[in-house]
């Protein structure tokens, strides 16, 4: 039985790193992504020393705020893994203060939302080449509250840190149920989750409070990437390891579709059919 290769981004610390970590001890080859070389083989060689199987991770990098270094992180994955079990988008930031991204955006939507876009078109090819890929895209329960505007779409009018988190969380179901629409018949299946509320450097930063600690936050995460018969939920919302409903506006086929043209556009990739 061929063994499955794993992507998680922002695997360097929090739900990342645990997700990395608890997929590699149940015998999947995880890529570890960080922002650069050095976080990401620092990373490696901590979660060896914490009980990944030797030989189970592999370092790649790439900073989320430049698409050109979101490129040069899918062709690292791509040499690594031609046919992608997974691609966990975990990676995420919560900004107090409005900065912009090497390509112009605003920084969270940026990171949250059109850098995995991107890295899931490009990854794509490795995906259907597993003959069972999944995308995870790992939101919050933050998607209840945000809103999305095109016009604010890839910098917004007025800057707000949990306004701009919240509307990225959106996007990411939203991306969620509009990939599953454009995936049609290929081999590859997508999800969208809540890791419940964690213990991470994003929760003490940008809310000032603590939560659970990051091995559950992690749970949904590999339940999405490993549970067996989940195919033909494609395009689901998930909360502590089982579907659950998404807010009432998440599911706005309109608005989906246009966002998803939209951020490819932005992104510059071409929009699945």
């Amino acid at each position: 039985m061929t063994t499955p290769t794993m992507l998680v981004t922002g695997a360097s610390d929090g739900i990342g790193a645990q997700t990395a970590l608890q997929l590699a001890r149940g015998g999947a080859q995880v890529l570890v992504h960080a922002r650069s070389e050095a976080k990401a083989r620092d990373t490696v060689q901590r979660l060896t020393a914490e009980g990944a199987p030797a030989g189970a991770l592999r370092a790649v990098w790439g900073d989320l705020a430049s698409l050109k270094q979101v490129r040069d992180l899918a062709a690292q994955v791509r040499s690594a893994a031609p046919a992608l079990t997974a691609l966990v988008n975990n990676a995420g930031v919560f900004m107090n203060t409005s900065e912009r991204t090497a390509d112009g955006f605003e920084m969270t939507v940026g990171v949250n939302h059109l850098a995995p876009v991107l890295l899931t078109h490009e990854l794509l090819p490795a995906l259907e080449a597993s003959g069972h890929g999944r995308v995870v895209n790992v939101s919050s329960v933050a998607h209840s509250r945000g809103r999305v505007d095109l016009a604010d779409v890839p910098v917004p009018r007025r800057f707000d840190g949990y306004t701009a988190y919240a509307s990225s969380k959106l996007m990411n179901v939203l991306f969620t149920h509009e990939l599953a629409r454009r995936l049609g018949a290929r081999p590859v299946a997508t999800f969208a989750l809540h890791p419940g509320v964690i213990t991470t450097k994003l929760l003490r930063t940008g809310f000032g409070m603590a939560g659970a600690d990051v091995a559950s936050g992690a749970r949904t995460s590999v339940f999405c990437t490993t549970a067996p018969g989940l195919e033909a939920r494609s395009g689901a919302y998930f909360s502590d390891a089982r579907e659950v409903p998404c807010a009432p506006h998440a599911n706005d086929p309109a608005l989906e579709r246009a966002l998803y043209e939209k951020s490819c556009q932005l992104v510059g990739c071409a929009p699945l059919g």
